[in-house]
């Protein structure tokens, strides 16, 4: 499900600022896109949208700015001296490396530091400000949920119209393949024996009853009712049914006799077409 969100706020003299973005996805997938210097805020950020979410992929994009005031500057110099003793192992490894300037050595994360910035209170303020920004994207995901929701009902309905149309020509299936099998027998000039064209038609009836498929389109139609309905998220079990609804369609137009019935059956597999298109979108 499409959706998006923001968070900002400002704490210890830095601008922080949250993007989150939903788009379609089968499975829950996510991705994030944070400054080295609050990385470990990550961790606690995907347990929350697992909680929350269970279907989509989600980019979540932190952003950490100074103010405009000009930020004082700190030399992490424990971190420093980890780097440069890596950059000298590596140089008695590989001779041939060429060594890092000290601008490169500056311009590794975290080796230079704002001196008033607050870690933990940063981190603490960034993991409040994305609880509000997830907040805001499960609840605009809640509203586009509600509007496919309704247009799944509506194509519910067609289908629905669909099979209370068909249903009258299943019923007198067996009459229709009396009178076809009559008039064949006619138009070659035949007898044939009463009690074999008894069974013949029975055969041939039962061959193309398709009763039991409208039956259970209607099953189906009302099992998604009931999940659209319920709390809870429900997109997997009606894309299952989506698919369910697809294989009696196909069964029914194998089985048509009459034209009406064909063409029906065309009708019905669009309109379940549309309902697998939605339902991937539900959570």
């Amino acid at each position: 499900m499409t959706a998006f969100a923001q968070a900002a706020a400002v704490s210890n003299g830095y601008q922080i600022s949250w993007e989150l973005r939903s788009v379609n996805h089968r499975y829950l997938e996510n991705q994030f896109r944070l400054p080295e210097t609050l990385r470990a805020i990550e961790p606690t950020a995907r347990e929350l949208i697992r909680q929350h979410l269970k279907r989509g992929k989600i980019e979540a994009t932190l952003k950490l700015e100074p103010e405009m005031s000009e930020p004082t500057l700190a030399l992490n110099k424990a971190l420093l001296s980890q780097v440069v003793a890596a950059t000298e192992e590596i140089s008695r490894t590989v001779p041939s490396a060429t060594p890092p300037s000290t601008l490169d050595l500056l311009k590794w994360p975290g080796v230079l530091t704002n001196a008033q910035a607050d870690q933990a209170q940063l981190m603490s303020r960034a993991a409040e400000l994305f609880e509000s920004a997830l907040q805001q994207l499960v609840q605009a995901r809640n509203s586009e949920g509600k509007r496919l929701s309704s247009l799944v009902e509506q194509q519910l309905a067609s289908i629905d119209e669909i099979v209370n149309f068909v249903r009258p020509l299943g019923d007198n299936i067996m009459q229709l393949q009396q009178q076809r099998l009559q008039r064949r027998l006619a138009e070659l000039e035949a007898q044939a024996d009463p009690a074999r064209l008894e069974q013949e038609i029975v055969l041939l009836a039962q061959r193309g009853d398709i009763r039991e498929e409208l039956d259970r389109l209607s099953i189906h139609v009302a099992e998604a009712r009931q999940l659209l309905s319920a709390n809870g998220p429900h997109g997997r079990r009606l894309d299952f049914l989506s698919q369910e609804l697809n294989r009696e369609a196909n069964t029914l137009g194998a089985k048509a006799s009459q034209t009406e019935v064909s063409q029906k059956a065309i009708d019905l597999k669009v309109v379940i077409e549309q309902i697998r298109e939605q339902v991937q979108n539900i959570e």
